[in-house]
């Protein structure tokens, strides 16, 4: 294509179609997301090739405008791009506009989607221990009459607080951007969606220690019910600062 005719979307994908080296074709990111797409939303297109088989397409590799984004790989590199560390998040929720495989490129998406329980279990754990240690942090800080630190600490436990959870569940935590789209459409089993939104949203904005300790209690419950006593026992008596004071304790803590 030349500056005249820039490479669209959906010629690309008529282009691709017509190759038989390629075996898929995954579109990520808002485009993928209904709802979440914008006038500037670009199409972010996986192009994945057999393993070993040669294709003109590849004068295409890292193409990027406005319009498309194109990333071409094997179909061994693609199962790769799921690893930790990879290109998970970003695929757990991609959508399927060719799959040649009967059905191979779903397989592999949705083993992107589900953590092993091994993995997950290690992954809960260590989120877990980095979200009591800035909650601790930041009630400390309060209890010291350090705002800021406070605000700030409670800020980095809810990111921490948001892998914990979608650990638990041996799902990857989504980008920002798709958080509530991905909670409004696959919620947390037994948490209130609305309710747990709202607590993420002022405790980020606040870092209201009352509301972080409640919201610690329920943690604290679903983390021991996952089996992490461990992590949270090895906190000893820190743990009285991290949950909620006496006076204000009830029986059910709620967000």
């Amino acid at each position: 294509m030349t500056a005249r005719q820039p490479l669209t979307y959906d010629a690309f994908v008529e282009l691709a179609a017509a190759d038989p080296a390629v075996v898929g074709l995954v579109l990520k990111g808002s485009q993928a997301h209904d709802g979440m797409a914008t006038p500037y939303s670009d199409h972010d297109l996986y192009v994945v090739v057999a393993d070993d088989a040669r294709t003109d397409l590849t004068r295409f590799a890292g193409h990027r405008s406005a319009e498309l984004d194109l990333v071409i790989v094997t179909l061994t590199e693609f199962r790769e791009a799921g690893t930790p560390g990879g290109e998970r998040h970003a695929l757990a929720r991609a959508r399927i506009v060719l799959d040649r495989r009967d059905g191979d490129i779903a397989r592999i998406l949705a083993e992107m989607a589900r953590l092993g329980a091994e993995e997950a279990f290690q992954d809960a754990g260590g989120w877990l221990d980095a979200y009591a240690n800035s909650l601790y942090r930041s009630v400390k800080n309060h209890r010291d009459g350090l705002t800021l630190a406070a605000r700030l600490d409670a800020a980095d436990s809810i990111r921490f607080l948001l892998e914990l959870l979608f650990a638990l569940e041996r799902r990857p935590r989504p980008y920002n951007k798709y958080l509530e789209w991905e909670l409004a459409r696959h919620p947390l089993p037994g948490w209130d969606t609305g309710a747990l939104l709202r607590a993420v949203d002022l405790i980020s904005a606040t870092g209201d220690a009352s509301r972080q300790r409640h919201l610690f209690a329920l943690v604290e419950t679903a983390a021991r019910e996952a089996g992490h006593d461990a992590v949270l026992d090895a906190w000893g008596d820190d743990l009285d600062l991290m949950r909620p004071l006496p006076e204000t304790d009830c029986s059910r803590p709620s967000l």
